[in-house]
């Protein structure tokens, strides 16, 4: 038996704990008015509902006060890029959904629905959702695969008049920063002074190197499965095109190994798996976070033999960067505020917000908050909420 203040390892479950705390699913409807006796139920149902129902049809502005769309969060995925699994279809991908709905719950006091859908043709996608819209007030998408995640969230947030974030993207992004504020401190190191490498330029890789430069990232390299993102490169599709462009300011070339000689970070979010040699390359006080999961790129006691911080995504491994710091909050601040949009000022708050909490208790093996520090998601809203009023989207 694992002690509370313990983390189990994965090794540690077992398919039968898994599998009975999955059975029948991981959710259900939760009842907020009374239908104690038939006053109650005529109120809550007919005829009392039919009267709010007439109201909302002449000012569909109402259905904010009256219903709870405008606070619910739909989790939308095509099971195209789940978890590590890959693509696994709509179905398969239902278990990870309900999780992330409870996650909402738990950690942002938010209702949300898992929608999984049986296309991966974006236009459809777009389609059933505008048509979806008076049902809900955000989307959360997830598990969707690159580069169709990059347009499918464009066109969403043009398409509807509520916050849209692809949270494999940009809650990945936000806890990034978070984490690599929390290890500069701790080294007194500043973001503008360093050469950053981030490996795999899918989702993750591209809203890490556009936050990082937002935060204003001294340099971003970004390196993919065929080498360095460089300009003029052949075969970059448009989104690594317009990131050449503002990344990889020396002009490295090559691979991995000549973009980690004498870096300051590396961010691994790729599959792929990086030799000790090519961390001991890398410049003193390195930190180096290794998120793939289950397998990291580097494990992090081989990583710890040169770098100065160390994070991975896991959570049997000190510093994990889990999104769930990120999207619950974020989320929430922005349907407080009534948010239209989820700009980059916002998830710029977020990152802050998360650092701040974390630098209460500082230190090489503590860089972010835990998962489960009940303090994170309202500083993160309270943040974010604050951000969208003052970028004129609330």
């Amino acid at each position: 038996m694992t002690a509370l203040n313990e983390k189990p390892t994965t090794a540690e479950l077992t398919d039968d704990e898994i599998f009975a705390a999955h059975e029948g699913g991981k959710l259900g409807i939760g009842v907020t008015a009374s239908l104690a006796d038939s006053r109650a139920l005529s109120i809550a149902y007919s005829p009392g509902v039919a009267r709010v129902s007439q109201a909302i049809a002449g000012d569909p502005s109402l259905a904010a006060r009256y219903t709870w769309a405008h606070r619910l969060v739909a989790v939308v995925s095509d099971g195209t890029a789940v978890l590590g699994l890959g693509d696994i279809g709509a179905s398969a991908s239902l278990p990870v959904m309900e999780g992330k709905a409870a996650l909402f719950k738990t950690f942002g006091g938010l209702d949300s629905i898992p929608l999984v859908l049986d296309t991966t043709d974006v236009d459809e996608i777009v389609e059933t959702l505008v048509r979806l819209r008076p049902s809900f007030g955000a989307v959360n998408l997830e598990d969707v695969s690159a580069p169709r995640c990059f347009e499918l969230e464009k066109r969403l947030i043009e398409a509807l008049d509520v916050p849209v974030m692809h949270d494999d993207q940009h809650g990945t992004a936000v806890v990034t920063l978070a984490a690599l504020r929390g290890a500069n401190t701790v080294l007194d190191k500043r973001i503008a002074d360093q050469r950053i490498v981030i490996s795999g330029a899918g989702a993750a890789g591209v809203a890490c190197a556009n936050i990082l430069l937002a935060a204003g990232a001294g340099e971003v390299v970004l390196v993919d499965s065929r080498g360095i993102v460089h300009e003029g490169r052949d075969g970059l599709n448009p989104v690594k095109a317009e990131l050449a462009a503002r990344t990889n300011g020396s002009g490295l070339r090559g691979g991995i190994a000549e973009a980690l000689r004498g870096a300051d970070v590396f961010v691994g979010v790729s599959s792929s798996t990086v030799g000790e040699e090519l961390i001991a390359s890398m410049a003193d006080d390195a930190v180096v976070f290794a998120l793939s999961n289950p397998d990291p790129e580097v494990h992090p006691e081989v990583a710890a033999r040169h770098a100065a911080v160390v994070a991975t995504g896991r959570s049997d491994f000190p510093n994990q960067i889990n999104n769930v710091l990120a999207f619950p909050g974020i989320f929430r601040g922005a349907l407080d505020a009534g948010a239209t949009r989820i700009t980059e000022g916002m998830k710029l708050a977020a990152a802050g917000a998360i650092a701040a909490v974390a630098s209460e208790d500082l230190a090489a093996d503590r860089i972010v908050p835990s998962a489960l520090d009940p303090r994170v998601g309202p500083e993160v809203a309270a943040a974010v909420a604050l951000a969208a009023r003052q970028d004129g989207v609330a």
